[in-house]
């Protein structure tokens, strides 16, 4: 099946893939404005919403509420994510393995991605916390 894209929508893929890790929209909206590409910032953030929705690309939020937009790949990431200074860490592995979405297959639900996220507290964080 052929999706028909408008040309925001292919320039944001363009930067996305150039970047080859996660951006906010607002840095997005930077880089596409420095590449010379004339996109307003709320149509990157439609853009970026379309995309998600098709399954092109995925948004992880981050312990401090702001988005992060990628491509989806198959060396998907997963966090350690900080409450006190926002910092996340990015795990080398999945936890979990694919027989954990072999059920829903079963189901015809057609997994784009999966994200897992932990939160808590760095070790500095940790550290500052009252006894």
């Amino acid at each position: 099946m052929s999706v028909k894209r408008s040309n925001s929508q292919k320039q944001i893929i363009s930067v996305l893939k150039e970047l080859k890790e996660e951006i906010n929209a607002q840095d997005l909206y930077v880089k596409l404005r420095q590449r010379g590409d004339k996109l307003g910032l709320a149509t990157v953030y439609r853009g970026l919403k379309a995309l998600k929705l098709e399954g092109t690309i995925q948004e992880r939020v981050s312990p401090t509420g702001e988005s992060f937009y990628s491509v989806i790949s198959k060396e998907h990431q997963h966090h350690l994510n900080c409450v006190g200074c926002g910092r996340s860490l990015s795990l080398d592995t999945c936890p979990l393995e694919q027989q954990a979405l072999e059920p829903y297959q079963a189901e015809n639900f057609k997994v784009f991605y999966h994200t897992l996220e932990f939160f808590g507290l760095c070790s500095v964080c940790q550290n500052q916390q009252p006894n």
